[in-house]
């Protein structure tokens, strides 16, 4: 039987070549309603990245919860990131402004007390966030590292003008999250207890995006089974709250030799 929210590649019994792609309602099938959208200028490249253009433009009210799993360069970070900037900044601006924390197995539970400030001790753990940030603000590819000063520059606006904001997972506890799009990457890095934690600060209006690789886990504690990514997954499913996709091996579109190591390794 279907799951609530699940999503759909059908094919015609009279060419395999022809599909259509769909989502379960809790009664039918229906039509995806964002194949046209491009968000942030960003267009998905296969099935699995129109499933999670999908899940992530849906409105608040109808998707509050999506949970994305999948391997290295599947674009989930990625495109997490580009409808974020777009419901931030362009169309209707859904929210105020897009969240990003990522879990650090280093640090433990604290960020520790010296050297530097909460954004100072972060920042090493948020680079991958800025690599995706700088494809985002410069669609060439040809002229966007010519003026590293200028890329710099454009994304260090975005945080200063408080678009993004990035914040220690430990300073989570007894936050109550209102009208932000929250970004949790490398979800599964976290302990049951702590996605549990996050579920439960998100208030009305914000959405929450989990993101992560079962099969990449640092915390010396958990396995592919047990982390929070999962454990959030597997408890949510058939919510009509929550919305999730997995993504494919064969969906890599970091780079050739990325997907050739995925399949092999």
């Amino acid at each position: 039987d279907p799951v609530q929210n699940e999503f759909f590649l059908i094919r015609s019994d009279c060419n395999l070549k022809h599909t259509v792609l769909g989502r379960f309602n809790g009664k039918r099938i229906v039509p995806l309603e964002t194949l046209n959208a491009s968000p942030f200028g960003v267009q998905p490249k296969n099935v699995g990245q129109r499933f999670l253009q999908e899940a992530l433009m849906a409105n608040v009210d109808s998707a509050p919860l999506v949970i994305v799993k999948g391997m290295a360069g599947t674009a989930k970070t990625f495109y997490a990131l580009a409808v974020g900037l777009e419901k931030t900044m362009e169309s209707e601006r859904a929210f105020r402004r897009l969240m990003v924390v990522r879990p650090n197995t280093q640090f433990d539970d604290d960020i520790g007390f010296l050297p530097g400030t909460e954004q100072e001790k972060i920042a090493p753990l948020m680079r991958p966030i800025i690599d995706n940030l700088e494809i985002l603000v410069d669609k060439n590819e040809h002229e966007r590292y010519r003026n590293e000063q200028e890329l710099r520059s454009k994304i260090d606006e975005l945080f200063d003008r408080g678009i993004i904001v990035c914040e220690a997972m430990n300073f989570m506890r007894g936050r109550s999250i209102t009208n932000t799009y929250l970004v949790i990457d490398e979800a599964q890095n976290l302990t049951p207890k702590q996605a549990k934690g996050i579920l439960t600060r998100v208030a009305r209006g914000t959405k929450l995006i989990l993101l992560g690789d079962p099969n990449q886990i640092d915390h010396p504690l958990l396995d592919a089974r047990t982390n929070g990514l999962v454990y959030a997954s597997e408890r949510m499913k058939g919510s009509p709250l929550c919305w999730q996709v997995t993504m494919q091996p064969d969906e890599c579109e970091r780079s050739s030799l990325a997907a050739d190591a995925i399949l092999r390794l």
